[in-house]
């Protein structure tokens, strides 16, 4: 009875063993759970001050003196799309020209899209050669290379291009006008509706200088390409030469677009963009009661933005972060990239308040392929987060076949204590018998 005692004995306590063995890497690994938790990285934000009371860029201006003779107007960094001045900006005003950046945006849409080509060929219709307004002097029944006509849109303010390329790509000005207003609410336009795809007078027809600094930045972030256009000077066709209406570009202050606008119920617009040194600017004035104004205020506007204001680039598509802990990998560690730039604008003189933050986990498991967000790297503005941008994985990391150190270790220390329990009950001498 004492030997069969022993060996239940002994069986219970191999067990027991055993299961404490399990027991081990289980509790491993939820120390490790517990440690992936997403961390800051090492960098850490300034404290944040107490910050005073925003005033608007209108009170900002007013303040600093800055006044533009038009019924509305508006300021926005190009690259940020941040406003830094503002004049009635939501004021509801008849666009005039300021259309045919959206018809050109729908144009340069499709040719991307492969729907249309620079060297096809359209018709012109009786109605684009009728309409009234600044043209480019196309005859009905000829028929023009797109690029002619597109030039003749940015460069000469054709009316007549503007309906020949809508009646080719749409079917009808009406369906052109449609896809035009779709494309505006999916801009965000919110006060903006078109009723034709040139600017001439039609009821209910209307946009903001708000809602047009939108529009000129995305026009330009999408179709970059369009600027060489927008800033050529002079455009002949049909042995009639015509200049750009945007007298900005004659004056080397590097503009390099948009697009001019005049009707007598509205008065005289102007949208112009310029660069410099890694800045873009864009300012729009609307409702000038004379043509000579729109230009200068204009360029005031522009200038202002440039002397006062730094676009600072916190983060660099392409930028390398990391390297990141990669957990049951074949590789140990994975590199990181930013998805995309990360810009804030500034003061002069206080580029310091941009800082990118990332905020990286402690480690990842494997597998792990090229291009998986991973992570994120926040810009910030005086400790405020503005914009969030992805970190992805430059590499692929393919999950290793061999266990995780704390199974490997456990299955390891368990046969040995199993090997040396099942010698010791083998070896061991036995009992005589009394």
């Amino acid at each position: 009875m004492k030997l069969q005692f022993q060996k239940h004995l002994s069986i219970l306590t191999l067990i027991s063993l055993l299961l404490a063995l399990v027991s081990v890497p289980e509790a491993l690994s939820k120390t490790v759970k517990k440690s992936s938790q997403t961390k800051p990285a090492q960098a850490t934000p300034s404290k944040k001050k107490a910050e005073p009371a925003k005033e608007t860029p209108a009170q900002a201006t007013a303040q600093g003196g800055l006044q533009c003779d038009a019924q509305s107007a508006v300021l926005m960094d190009g690259l940020t799309g941040e406003i830094l001045y503002e004049q009635n900006p939501d004021l509801k005003i008849p666009p005039a020209s300021f259309i045919k950046v959206l018809t050109l945006y729908l144009i340069f849409d499709a040719i991307r899209a492969g729907q249309l080509k620079m060297d096809d060929m359209v018709t012109v219709s009786e109605k684009a050669w009728k309409t009234q307004g600044s043209k480019m002097f196309i005859k009905v029944g000829e028929r023009v290379k797109v690029e002619d006509l597109v030039k003749g849109v940015a460069i000469a303010s054709g009316n007549d291009a503007c309906i020949a390329l809508a009646e080719h790509l749409a079917g009808s000005e009406e369906v052109f006008s449609s896809k035009m207003n779709e494309k505006a609410k999916a801009l965000g336009m919110k006060n903006t509706q078109f009723k034709n795809s040139h600017g001439m007078p039609a009821d209910d027809q209307y946009t903001t200088a708000m809602d047009m600094a939108l529009l000129a930045k995305r026009y330009v972030e999408d179709h970059p390409e369009t600027l060489a256009i927008h800033s050529t000077t002079e455009f002949e066709y049909n042995g009639i030469k015509q200049g750009n209406r945007n007298t900005l570009l004659q004056k080397n202050i590097g503009v390099d677009g948009l697009k001019t606008g005049h009707i007598e119920e509205s008065g005289y617009h102007l949208v112009a963009t310029a660069k410099r040194e890694g800045q873009r600017m864009i300012a729009v004035v609307m409702g000038c009661d004379k043509m000579k104004k729109r230009a200068p205020e204009t360029q005031k506007l522009l200038e202002y933005g440039f002397k006062n204001f730094s676009t600072v680039q916190a983060v660099k598509k392409g930028d390398s972060f990391g390297p990141l802990k990669v957990k049951r990998g074949k590789l140990d560690q994975v590199s990181l990239m930013a998805s995309e730039d990360g810009r804030v604008t500034v003061p002069k003189g206080k580029e310091n308040l941009a800082s990118a933050i990332p905020q990286l986990p402690a480690f990842v498991s494997a597998p792990i392929q090229k291009g998986q967000v991973l992570a994120k790297v926040l810009v910030q503005k005086e400790g405020k987060t503005i914009k969030e941008i992805n970190l992805f994985a430059q590499s692929d990391v393919q999950k290793s076949l061999i266990p995780p150190w704390p199974y490997l270790v456990g299955g390891i220390l368990g046969l040995v204590l199993l090997c040396l329990i099942g010698l010791w009950f083998f070896r061991r001498p036995p009992r005589r018998k009394l």
